[in-house]
């Protein structure tokens, strides 16, 4: 059986990959240098905590469940975004060729194959380059934070990809190749997390569709400056991504909007008092930005819960972007095919947002959820 030494690296050996590794070019990669337990966006190991490989026949219930050409496959690992598996990595060892699909123990077979890599080494080369990108290094050292860094990113991502395969692109890698790369929009900023272009918004949702308050509009509880100064020079998009902005009354503290609107107050959070309401995503939810430290959150009035939402208004206003800037991409190159793939690359490219903790968090983070919702509409409901 294969072992995982202190360095996280996955050994097996030739009995472990018998008799369904049968391409002898793919056998001496995890037989000698070993795979990685975590590799970035891929992870190597089974579901359910069992060593890896697994035949997918192996790890469902009912061998018949999936689809013929799955069930001799083997599990090697997940394509991971941000906080959990999204994707199964599968093995075929006839060809070598590395595939993933929406694979859970409980509904094996009723997704279908998407192509990823075409091969194990393949797989560690793209990861390597994923890396690169996530720190700013290497060939993708990024040069400026704007448009043109964008497209240069792109198409130097695209480059490395082909010189890696030697082939066609696959989805994810073309989805890579177009969206990551829009984390270059912004470089870091001061005060908040971000420093947007400056007509980045104007001219991605229309000047007339930007809201951008005055000091009339800010309560006495706002004192973060940054805040303010992003809200009065930049503005918001009126109608972003599943939020609508107040904007026909002053911005109200969220004590003082939930006891005109008669709602019960008594269960509030005890920071109420400093929390502004922007606007709400959802019925029964407020988008609230704390005065004092400019984070961003979401209050669900129907279970009475505070939840991080972004770092700041900086990265709201990113990620409203971002996911304006996916949806035209999806048009252009036609990216709906596997979702899974598509929420970890839109989950990836929104890293640079480290959304804060707060004493009631309980863990859940509404952009990521919202990505890999495909039954509610993801993106775009």
């Amino acid at each position: 059986m294969g072992t995982t030494d202190a360095g996280g690296v996955i050994t097996l050996t030739e009995a472990d990959l018998d008799p369904y590794v049968t391409h002898t070019g793919t056998r001496h990669l995890p037989t000698g240098a070993g795979l990685p337990c975590d590799s970035g966006r891929f992870g190597f190991g089974a579901p359910r905590g069992r060593p890896v490989p697994r035949r997918v026949a192996d790890l469902v219930d009912d061998a018949e469940k999936p689809a013929a050409e799955l069930r001799d496959q083997l599990v090697t690992g997940a394509l991971r975004t941000l906080d959990r598996d999204l994707e199964c990595l599968l093995l075929d060892g006839a060809t070598g060729r590395v595939s993933t699909t929406g694979v859970l123990p409980a509904r094996l077979g009723l997704t279908d194959l998407s192509s990823l890599t075409p091969s194990l080494e393949a797989l560690l080369r793209f990861a390597a380059t994923m890396g690169e990108l996530a720190a700013f290094r290497g060939r993708l050292a990024p040069r400026e934070h704007d448009a043109k860094a964008v497209a240069d990113a792109a198409g130097r991502l695209a480059s490395v990809f082909a010189e890696a395969t030697g082939e066609e692109r696959a989805l994810y890698r073309r989805m890579a190749a177009l969206i990551r790369p829009l984390s270059r929009i912004a470089r870091p900023g001061t005060g908040l997390r971000l420093d947007l272009p400056r007509r980045l918004l104007d001219e991605e949702f229309g000047f007339s569709s930007i809201v951008r308050f005055e000091d009339i509009d800010f309560p006495g509880v706002l004192t973060h400056e940054p805040t303010r100064r992003f809200l009065s020079e930049t503005g918001l998009p009126e109608h972003g991504y599943w939020y609508e902005l107040d904007t026909d009354v002053p911005l109200p503290a969220l004590a003082e909007y939930c006891a005109e609107e008669g709602i019960p107050v008594d269960q509030l959070p005890e920071e109420a008092g400093r929390l502004i309401r922007l606007g709400s995503p959802l019925g029964g939810t407020s988008l609230v930005v704390d005065g004092a430290t400019g984070a961003v959150l979401c209050w669900s009035e129907p279970e009475v819960t505070l939840r991080p939402l972004n770092a700041d208004v900086s990265t709201l206003a990113f990620t409203v972007w971002l996911v304006h800037r996916e949806k035209a991409l999806d048009e252009e190159h036609d990216l709906t095919d596997a979702y899974g793939q598509r929420a970890a690359a839109m989950a990836e490219t929104l890293a640079c947002d480290p959304t804060p903790r707060i004493p009631e968090d309980d863990g859940r983070r509404s952009w990521p959820e919202s990505f890999e919702d495909q039954a509610g509409g993801g993106p775009y409901a």
